[in-house]
């Protein structure tokens, strides 16, 4: 493992312009770990497809903490997202605090929306506990920094990890302007309750994040977050007129964190 891991790591350098960096980023792309993501989601005849796809969280009706725990829940258990702060590894749980891995999480106005003034704004959205997750950028900088294409965009907006790819150099963790990212600094599956076969676990020392539940929409069944959260959460193609997505914009106001950046994130709130 290690002997690879260093070679990934040569295989960055190159790609960063060092030597022969773009025949060697090539091969990576188009052949080997390439071939795997593809074959690791299968889609099937009842496959979910968009131009775009986009999400719109209304906030109205997710009032409390309460109300986001089950969206959170959904997530975790499906994507076997390992749970640092579990009481039944108590030796873990002060050193684990900064090392917590999250595909999606709460957290408050401020913390959000650092770019928005919060001195004037309702007492609602100031204390609302806003559902946070990788915006699945048009214009994502982790995906031009990673020198293996660990992480790269699909023809249809969403931002997808290659594990097997990932050396953990953590570029694409210091490109996102929104800390959807978390890192493996130990082996996850120890803290993993309940694992889900059908999706893969990881390894220490690779990076992870939300996926938009790729590997559900290529069997026709939507974002788990959004299957829990009783209506609160709308998914569809934002290039599609007569779609979910475009009716609730169409007629609300929306919000998307920083949006002066120009990475164009495709989560939008509704406030």
């Amino acid at each position: 493992m290690q002997s690879r891991r260093n070679f990934l790591k040569i295989a960055g350098l190159s790609a960063l312009g060092l030597g022969a960096g773009k025949p060697v980023l090539d091969a990576f792309a188009e052949g080997g770990h390439g071939e795997a993501v593809e074959v690791q989601i299968h889609k099937n005849e009842s496959a979910l497809t968009a131009i775009q796809w986009a999400m719109v969280i209304d906030t109205r009706k997710l009032e409390s903490a309460a109300d986001l725990e089950p969206i959170i829940e959904a997530c975790h258990k499906t994507h076997n997202v390992p749970d640092l702060m579990d009481s039944e590894h108590p030796e873990f749980t002060d050193a684990s605090k900064r090392h917590v891995i999250n595909w999606i999480w709460e957290d408050e106005y401020k913390h959000v929306f650092t770019s928005m003034a919060a001195q004037f704004v309702n007492d609602r959205v100031k204390d609302l506990p806003f559902l946070v997750l990788c915006n699945h950028c048009e214009n994502p900088p982790c995906v031009r920094v990673c020198p293996t294409k660990a992480t790269f965009k699909r023809d249809d907006g969403i931002v997808l990890m290659d594990f097997h790819r990932c050396i953990g150099c953590r570029f694409c963790m210091a490109a996102c302007p929104y800390g959807s990212r978390s890192f493996n600094f130990r082996d996850p599956r120890p803290f993993i309750k309940e694992r889900n076969p059908e999706f893969p676990t990881r390894m220490k020392g690779v990076v992870e994040k939300c996926n938009f539940c790729a590997e559900r929409l290529a069997v026709g069944k939507p974002p788990a977050c959004v299957e829990a959260s009783d209506g609160a959460i709308a998914f569809g193609d934002l290039h599609d007129p007569e779609s979910e997505v475009r009716e609730l914009l169409k007629e609300n106001y929306t919000i998307r964190r920083k949006q002066s950046l120009g990475t164009e994130p495709v989560v939008y709130y509704i406030v």
